[in-house]
C-alpha cells in the first residue's frame, strides 16, 4: 500500500495539494504532468476533502507571518 495516486498515473494526491497550497495554478500543473487532467485534479481534490472528513482533528499550524 502506497500514497493514493490519480488514476492511469504515478502522480500522488500529495504532489498535486502541495503544488496547489504552493500557490501554483491547475493549468501550471497540467503543463508539467501531461498525463493528467483537469479531472484528475479535481478527483484529488475531491478525495482529500473526503479523507478530511473522518471524525480526526488535525491542529494546524498558522503560517501567515
Amino acid at each position: 500500500m502506497g500514497k493514493p495516486t490519480v488514476t492511469g498515473t504515478r502522480i500522488t494526491v500529495e504532489l498535486i495539494l502541495d503544488k496547489l497550497g504552493a500557490g501554483e495554478t491547475v493549468d501550471q500543473i497540467l503543463s508539467e504532468h501531461p498525463r493528467l487532467t483537469a479531472d484528475g485534479v479535481r478527483a484529488a481534490i475531491a478525495f482529500a476533502a473526503e479523507v478530511l472528513r473522518a471524525d480526526v482533528v488535525y491542529p494546524i499550524e498558522n503560517v501567515a507571518g
